[in-house]
């Protein structure tokens, strides 16, 4: 190494600050924040116990810049600066994006509208928000019309109207344009706007019949009508919030991965309301967990940027205190970052981390990063082309019984879910894989050997998961069908079962292939595999039949013999206690909020 990092180390100083660490060509490669620099960077360098990947980011240090700070949060903010502005290559980044949008009254006019805004807040302006998309912004305005008919159309329309538009015609607004209704009563409806924007709906639900019964009072039977129907059409949009967290202004991030690839939600909930989600996809060089990305992720989304006062997080982050400091200081009021919750906000970390896997299985079958994929399996076992067509094999059964077989099939344009095939397998010794892979192999391959037309369809590579023995067996039925241009490579478990360090069997080659933790060829070994996997067990739950389904209800902690009995009355079978949800389960005789929160996520891993 040409770096003297031991002549560095003897001269850095133990305060806190930043280092820079670059490349022979002077780039930047990383940047990172210490509270003790010289405790800090000291642990790149010791002898042993380095992740493969930080030892590759240290075989490329060159030189690392120092800059002091006075404060550990001072370098935090400094930290996020130089990756923003650097983009190091080691570091944790996130794509730039536009800035979210939010709902405008802009109060300066004389009959303000409610608006779609991106941009600079100014002063004289309320703004309402953020929220994740302009269609969040749609479906909430869409819901105030039908509750409050405050109009929501650009300046210069409304000030060339001569006539009102539709929207008066369908009851969507009192028409200002042209004067039908006067400046108290719409600055009145402005107001109970906001409140619905604030998630006050208790509040504007009181005001709203409060006119209705001092108009009924007063003989104004139409204006009463009115409020009434304005009432009604709360209560409508009300019933479609599922969960009720008051009038909270809150962020839920929740962080997954999968394949080497991680995925970070943002759940907005706005005024007490779910106002939509978005997913992140952070590039990830070094070998970190969730807790170290979300970490990552939270001062490059946040910092210059609208934080709500309460961030729910998936994960308890290193320096959490820190960096609900630092985000408090920004925005000038407390923010509280929080992994430890109940009640509503429970229900909406739930939802969030189950929003973050689907996102995240979704990502990895998009049509680019498999054929990426493809391009790396190619390269990393040296094939002379690139596989067209892979099949996986994997094996299910319970203690030996009911054993079933599944196929998947994956193309460059990912799974050919067309193509998937199940085998219940037959007449062999309860339990023994090797003689189930073999009737399998021998069933599906037998008459693609036979029939011309189904040979267009064999595979350039076929995956066997499992060790030599499995392995074995499949290079016997091969070769006993003479299927000679089809590549078998068998994937065994590494070390503890740890994903990330399996052993590629290639072939006849005897030696392993260690592809690495962070291969995108072992990835689309890894998704092909655990996809057979849970298509194996898909089967095999199906065919265990009725009386073993409902058996799973007796795993849940709590749910005894009469609760299943209710459970199953209540909804008319597994199928319907399935579908439904968490307080449509608290509704069942005996079965609690609590017990029912346990089924419902319990099934949902099902």
């Amino acid at each position: 190494m040409s770096f003297d990092y031991q002549n560095f180390l003897d001269n850095v100083g133990e305060s806190p600050g930043v280092y820079q660490m670059h490349s022979e060509a002077d780039d930047i490669i990383y940047v990172g924040k210490a509270k003790n620099l010289k405790k800090r960077l000291a642990s790149y360098f010791r002898k042993t116990g380095l992740p493969v990947k930080t030892q590759a980011l240290v075989a490329q240090i060159n030189n690392i810049n120092v800059t002091l700070t006075h404060t550990e949060n001072e370098a935090l903010i400094l930290e996020h600066n130089l990756i923003k502005k650097h983009k190091p290559r080691y570091n944790v980044l996130l794509r730039d994006s536009k800035s979210y949008p939010y709902i405008r009254i802009a109060d300066t006019h004389e009959y303000p509208s409610l608006t779609f805004y991106r941009g600079e807040r100014k002063d004289q302006e309320r703004y309402f928000g953020p929220y994740p998309s302009v269609h969040a912004i749609r479906e909430t305005l869409k819901m105030l019309q039908k509750v409050l008919p405050v109009r929501q159309c650009d300046d210069t329309y409304f000030s060339n109207r001569t006539r009102p538009c539709l929207q008066y015609q369908i009851k969507r607004c009192t028409a200002p344009c042209v004067g039908l209704i006067d400046k108290e009563q719409y600055a009145a409806d402005i107001e109970l706007s906001a409140l619905f924007l604030q998630g006050k709906d208790k509040r504007l639900n009181n005001m709203l019949i409060e006119k209705m019964e001092s108009a009924s009072k007063s003989l104004d039977f139409e204006t009463a009508a009115v409020f009434r129907d304005r009432i009604n059409a709360l209560k409508r949009v009300q019933s479609h919030q599922s969960i009720d967290s008051g009038t909270s202004d809150i962020d839920v991030l929740s962080v997954a991965e999968m394949h080497g690839k991680f995925c970070v939600e943002v759940t907005f909930v706005r005024g007490g309301r779910h106002s939509g989600s978005s997913g992140f996809f952070p590039k990830v060089a070094l070998e970190m967990n969730e807790m170290e990305v979300l970490a990552a992720f939270i001062p490059q989304h946040y910092f210059n940027r609208s934080v709500p006062k309460e961030i729910i997080l998936s994960h308890s982050i290193p320096d959490q205190a820190l960096l609900a400091e630092s985000l408090s200081e920004q925005v000038g009021h407390k923010i509280i970052l929080s992994e430890k919750v109940r009640g509503a906000k429970r229900e909406w970390l739930n939802i969030g981390n189950l929003n973050v896997t689907e996102r995240l299985k979704r990502h990895l079958a998009e049509t680019g990063t498999v054929i990426k994929r493809f391009e790396h399996l190619q390269a990393d076992l040296n094939l002379d082309e690139e596989p067209e067509r892979i099949e996986c094999f994997d094996i299910s059964h319970t203690q030996g019984s009911q054993t079933v077989a599944s196929c998947v099939v994956f193309s460059r344009e990912g799974a050919v879910k067309r193509d998937y095939r199940r085998y219940n397998i037959k007449n062999i010794t309860p339990g023994d894989d090797y003689a189930a892979m073999r009737q399998v192999l021998t069933r599906r391959y037998e008459k693609m050997v036979k029939d011309e037309t189904a040979k267009s369809k064999l595979p350039s590579m076929v995956l066997i998961d499992g060790g030599k023995g499995q392995l074995g067996v499949a290079r016997e039925v091969f070769a006993e069908l003479q299927l000679t241009e089809v590549l078998l490579v068998g994937v065994a478990k590494g070390e503890g079962r740890k994903p990330g360090l399996e052993r590629l069997f290639v072939g006849d080659d005897k030696k392993p292939v260690f592809l690495g933790s962070h291969s995108p060829a072992l990835h689309l070994v890894m998704q092909i595999r655990d996809e057979a996997h849970r298509f194996a067990i898909a089967g095999h739950r199906s065919q265990r039949g009725k009386a073993q389904t409902q058996s799973v209800l007796q795993q849940i902690p709590g749910v005894g013999n009469k609760r299943r009995q209710q459970l199953l009355k209540h909804f008319g079978g597994i199928q319907g206690v399935q579908q439904a949800g968490v307080k449509d389960l608290a509704q069942v005789p005996g079965i609690s909020s609590e017990i029912a929160e346990k089924i419902y996520f319990h099934l949902q891993k099902i």
